[in-house]
């Protein structure tokens, strides 16, 4: 079983209380379409654990299978320094099929961000390294597919329903 080899921590995207005992940590790709399957299974799961689960979500776009991705994951990151990350985050899964840079411009000015800003972050990838960093974690704690989860650290190898992932989480933290 592969381990979490970066430790969630002040850069990571966090919902959740920040001393739960349970840490959920999933390495996506905005495009990838079970990551799309895995979204609402993931927001019922922390429902069902509320205050006693933290998650966490790390950028790993498949650039190659997913041409979006990329930009997506971006345009979240940006989304970020304005306090809008889960905003982006879940706007971008929620509309998932609609995937696109003009999307993502629509969506960035809903949300009540510059587009224009978000227009030249995403054309100079300003937040690209963000990205690959966490593109890079993932493939240094054996992310080898999207979605690919953690739960206390420690890879969730098995299918990512909601019944599975609770027991999981239950067996190993909770």
């Amino acid at each position: 079983m592969s381990e979490l080899k970066i430790p969630v921590g002040a850069g990571d995207h966090i919902q959740g209380d920040p001393q739960a005992a349970i840490t959920l940590v999933e390495y996506g790709d905005y495009e990838c379409p079970h990551c799309g399957a895995a979204y609402p299974i993931v927001k019922r799961v922390q429902r069902h654990f509320g205050k006693r689960m933290r998650f966490v979500f790390r950028n790993f776009p498949l650039v190659q299978a997913h041409p979006n991705a990329q930009s997506a994951a971006e345009a979240a990151e940006f989304a970020a320094t304005q306090g809008k990350f889960w905003e982006m985050h879940d706007g971008i899964y929620e509309n998932q099929r609609e995937l696109s840079m003009d999307f993502l411009l629509r969506l960035g000015e809903k949300l009540g961000l510059d587009g224009r800003a978000l227009a030249k972050a995403l054309k100079n990838e300003e937040f690209a390294e963000k990205v690959r960093a966490d593109f890079l974690g993932g493939v240094r704690s054996g992310v080898n597919g999207t979605p690919t989860f953690f739960i206390n650290n420690h890879r969730h190898d098995g299918p990512f329903d909601y019944g599975d992932l609770v027991e999981s989480i239950e067996r190993v933290g909770g």
